[in-house]
């Protein structure tokens, strides 16, 4: 069966087929380049992909032109038919269409595209297969895989940095409490004015805010069963259980610990640390211990203030919508509260602080150069921080269930 050019073809070609059993041969006549590759391209690999072919000659004893582009054309036709287990054979070329070829072998060679011949040619065919996926699908799979081992590498790198850091800050706490007259009092006041007296605006409101809503989300389930006396009770044991202590570390790791992170941050960029090593002083000691000692002392004294607002919230609910007298409110709410809820609340909103001023200050240190490293590990030491007041406080939860 010949198949000749269109009229209209910019140069004259002709193919013709001719099939034996399972065996294609396709003989070629005229002139094949980049004009006509759209063309006799779609032609050929149409009837190769059409039939159940073990083998497939093309003969090129009777074309007159070859350029580059075409036959890059065949040597894709060849791959794909050997990617269908089909054999190729490409015969009778002469001298300029070899010289062709081979550099064109040579290039694909180079670029690694088929690095070891047809044996990986017929190993990629195998996998695709065997798989089920495309080319571009199984890139974006090793891409996957890769970025999953890059960030378990970092995970891991960064849990070992902030082991090594605990490791040199409780050396310096020992030092501290064997050398009591090196603590810097004045920075510890300063921190916990920054830390503390500043953030109370906003650990009110939030504290009254979250009252208000749990008691009055309480209210709109409870009053279908005429249950709104224990709303107060709700309110109080969720406050000083939970959301209080939870609620004012992540508030103080937004605000305290950020600030923490960029002020050793950008002192990192200066070199002023790097001052303070050449004079003797050790940076731990000197810039991160106020810090911690200035956040756990008022941290607690933060959470004890957003219990106190959260009830305010819920009792501005039971007195304006519940029909609770003020006195019913604090009698209630008094009932549910016991000492042990008290202290544990207290002893949790310690270690969140703690949490809090060692994540910053220790990601404060892992600045290496310019305002991108300083606000990239700002926002590391936040996010870490939260993360890590969540499962510190699930490690609570489960503790504290087991010692009552």
């Amino acid at each position: 069966m010949t198949r000749p050019a269109q009229k209209n073809s910019p140069e004259p070609y002709s193919i013709s087929y001719k099939r034996e059993d399972s065996n294609l041969f396709i003989h070629l006549t005229g002139e094949f380049g980049l004009k006509n590759l759209t063309s006799f391209d779609g032609d050929i690999r149409q009837e190769i992909s059409k039939q159940k072919l073990k083998s497939v000659t093309i003969d090129f004893s009777e074309v007159h032109y070859l350029d580059s582009a075409a036959a890059l054309a065949f040597v894709q036709i060849e791959k794909e038919a050997a990617c269908q287990k089909i054999e190729s054979r490409l015969i009778n070329l002469n001298d300029e269409s070899k010289g062709i070829f081979s550099v064109i072998q040579e290039a694909t060679q180079n670029h690694s595209l088929s690095e070891a011949g047809s044996s990986l040619e017929s190993f990629i065919c195998q996998r695709r297969e065997r798989r089920g996926l495309s080319f571009k699908a199984e890139k974006y799979y090793e891409d996957f895989i890769t970025q999953v081992g890059k960030n378990s590498l970092h995970i891991a790198r960064d849990f070992v940095q902030f082991i090594t850091f605990i490791g040199e800050l409780l050396i310096a706490f020992l030092y501290t409490i064997k050398h009591p007259k090196t603590i810097r009092g004045k920075d510890v006041l300063f921190y916990v004015q920054r830390a503390g007296v500043e953030g109370l605006p906003i650990v009110a409101l939030i504290g009254f805010l979250i009252g208000l809503i749990i008691a009055f989300m309480s209210f709109l389930q409870l009053k279908s069963i005429g249950a709104n006396i224990y709303v107060p009770a709700l309110v109080s044991f969720a406050m000083i259980k939970e959301l209080g202590p939870i609620m004012t570390a992540i508030l103080v790791a937004g605000r305290s610990g950020s600030a923490f992170a960029a002020e050793i941050g950008t002192m990192m960029v200066n070199e002023e640390v790097d001052a303070l090593n050449t004079m003797g002083f050790n940076p731990i000691h000197f810039l991160v211990v106020p810090k911690i000692i200035a956040t756990v002392i008022v941290v607690p004294i933060l959470t004890i203030y957003a219990d106190f607002f959260g009830i305010l919230g819920g009792m501005a609910i039971g007195v304006t919508s519940l029909d609770l007298t003020i006195k019913t409110y604090i009698t209630q709410s008094v009932k549910i509260i016991k000492v042990f809820d008290i202290v544990t609340s207290l002893i949790k909103a310690g270690v969140f602080a703690a949490l809090i001023a060692a994540i910053g200050c220790q990601k404060g240190f892992q600045v290496r150069s310019g305002a991108q490293d300083v606000g990239k590990f700002t926002t590391s030491a936040v996010v870490t921080a939260i993360f890590m007041i969540v499962v510190a406080d699930s490690i609570f939860a489960i503790m504290f269930y087991y010692i009552k």
